[in-house]
C-alpha cells in the first residue's frame, strides 16, 4: 500500500518504540490518517500504536486535542503553534510517550502568499519536550505532499526514539 521507503521507516519506528517500551499517537490534519495507517501496516504495531487523531477541522483540533481556539484564530491552523499544540494535546490525551502532528496545505488550492500550497508544519512531543519542523514541498501534487509529510513524521518519531 505504501512505498517501500515508508514501509521501512514505519517498521523502524515500531521496532525502536517497542525496544524502549514506548507508545505512540498521531495527530493528523493534511495527511488524514496516513501516518497511523503506515504504522499500523507493520506487524506488531499494536504493542506501540495507541491511537490516531484525524483532526481536519479547527473544531476537531480544539475538541479532540485541546488546541486553544485563540491559537487557531491568531496563527491559523497551518502554523508552528498549532502543530506544537496538536502534538502536545495528542500526547496528553492519549497518555503516550510520543506523539507526532502535522498540519498543512496539500493543495491543489487553499494556499496564499503567506502560506503556499505544500507548506506543512510538524510537531513531535516526547519526554524531552516538543520539536517543530516545517517543510515547503511546493506544488508537487496533493498525493506527493501527503506522502512526503508521512516520511517527515515517521522520521521525527524515529529521531525521538533514538534521542530518548
Amino acid at each position: 500500500m505504501f512505498p517501500d521507503d515508508i514501509q521501512r521507516l514505519a517498521a523502524a519506528v515500531i521496532a525502536a518504540s517497542s525496544a524502549r517500551g514506548w507508545t505512540v499517537a498521531t495527530a493528523e490534519s493534511c495527511t488524514g490518517g496516513l501516518v497511523a495507517g503506515a504504522l499500523t501496516a507493520v506487524a506488531g504495531s499494536s504493542a506501540v500504536v495507541d491511537r490516531g487523531f484525524v483532526t481536519y477541522s479547527n473544531t476537531a483540533k480544539s475538541e479532540m486535542l485541546g488546541v486553544p481556539a485563540e491559537t487557531l484564530a491568531v496563527y491559523g491552523a497551518v502554523s508552528e503553534p498549532v502543530a506544537r499544540a496538536m502534538a502536545a494535546g495528542a500526547r496528553v490525551t492519549a497518555g503516550v510517550d510520543l506523539a507526532v502532528s502535522m498540519t498543512g496545505i496539500a493543495g491543489p488550492g487553499g494556499g496564499s502568499a503567506e502560506k503556499p500550497v505544500g507548506l506543512v508544519h510538524f510537531g513531535c512531543a516526547g519526554p524531552d519536550g516538543i520539536v517543530h519542523e516545517v517543510r515547503l514541498f511546493g506544488e508537487i501534487g496533493r498525493e506527493q505532499v501527503r506522502l512526503e509529510s508521512v516520511r517527515v513524521a515517521l522520521g521525527l518519531l524515529l529521531t525521538a526514539c533514538a534521542a530518548g
